[in-house]
């Protein structure tokens, strides 16, 4: 029998609102989730890495500071977690450590997650892996999404075609066949719907989409952003908020418009860009499965559900909470890195050739 190694997965998305950290139990092919913890961003941490994902002259500075409190704020999490679970460091094998994304540039070859691996090494001790996207970047790949290769691994289905759709502030796809791997960004998911309730209802989001429900879709508005070049292109593909940002949609937005309408616009933005997408690109799928916070968004489910004509569920439903799918993922890229093993997706990415994706400080 194998012997079981624990690992802590640590991953902070694009929707900017904290970091999540799963801890897993890995036997042979099989994990099993031990605990899990959200550590939340300050208001106002969540706005200095917001401000830096827009270039300005002191941001190269400023990234090793926020950094720095990145690890810091994770170190906690990770120390909170081994005295709730009653473990020691040398009982974990390593963290999947993939900080927070404030640039994603596959068309320089460069995508920029701060966060101080060095410093979470140091203070629990453990061994950390980070940088899991640059060595797929420069063989020619788009470095994301990292997470269908994950999907394959343990949502496969003997029998079922599957879809699994990841909603955070990109939304993104994977769609797993018997031979086949797809996976691709489909565009904002939740990052523009939560900029705008910030912006004129004051809440950090529209919980259940419960706001944007009250409005109507105005149809000029989402045809002028659906025209956007980027849904257009075929895949391989991936973006971040270095495109679809309040610039972006304030420069397409008419000057009279009701904000609610402007909401529900916006989530079925997000409805439709990924139903388009699995149109092109994902024949006869006989399930789905939602991850990531826009799984929280009801009305979000609700109108997926009807425009897909099937029913959308958790991925709960196939053995892990819709939170903590992400952070899982990099516990697992972590476990095949030190392994050795191949853990890029080429196919998706549209990279060379297989590669080990992440890079090792020793604990």
């Amino acid at each position: 029998m194998s012997k079981a190694e624990l690992y802590f997965g640590v991953m902070s998305g694009t929707s900017m609102d904290g970091i999540d950290t799963v801890l897993v139990k890995f036997t042979k092919n099989k994990l099993e989730l031990l605990d899990f913890n959200q550590q939340a961003y300050s208001d106002s941490f969540r706005k200095k890495l917001l401000s830096l994902c827009i270039p300005k002259k002191n941001d190269l500075e400023e990234s090793y500071e926020f950094g720095i409190t990145h690890a810091e704020l994770t170190v906690k999490s990770i120390k909170k977690m081994l005295k709730r679970n009653n473990l020691n460091y040398q009982s974990i094998k390593a963290i999947g450590y993939h900080g927070q994304t404030i640039r994603h540039r596959p068309e320089k070859r460069f995508s920029i997650q701060i966060g101080n691996a060095h410093l979470l090494a140091e203070k629990t001790k453990i061994n950390v892996i980070n940088d899991f996207r640059n060595r797929d970047m420069v063989d020619g790949g788009e470095g994301a999404p990292l997470a269908p290769a994950f999907h394959q691994a343990f949502f496969k289905s003997p029998k079922k075609n599957r879809l699994i759709i990841n909603i955070g502030g990109i939304s993104n796809l994977t769609y797993i066949q018997q031979k086949k791997l797809v996976g691709f960004d489909c565009g904002p998911g939740n990052l523009l719907m939560d900029y705008w309730a910030q912006q004129k209802i004051k809440k950090n989001y529209d919980k259940n989409g419960s706001w944007a429900q009250g409005g109507d879709v105005n149809p000029q508005l989402l045809n002028k952003l659906l025209s956007d070049k980027f849904f257009k292109k075929n895949p391989p593909k991936s973006t971040g908020r270095e495109y679809f940002n309040a610039r972006w949609l304030l420069n397409k937005l008419p000057l009279k418009i009701d904000p609610q309408s402007v909401q529900r616009t916006l989530l079925e933005l997000t409805v439709q860009s990924i139903f388009r997408s699995a149109q092109t690109h994902c024949k006869q799928i006989d399930e789905i499965y939602v991850c990531g916070g826009g799984s929280q968004n009801k009305f979000l489910m609700l109108r997926l559900s009807e425009q897909f004509n099937k029913p959308v569920q958790n991925t709960e439903s196939i053995g892990i909470p819709s939170q903590e799918v992400e952070s899982v993922a990099f516990a697992w890229l972590a476990k095949t890195c030190l392994e050795k093993q191949f853990n890029n997706s080429p196919q998706i990415t549209g990279s060379k050739g297989l590669k080990v994706l992440g890079v090792i400080h020793h604990g």
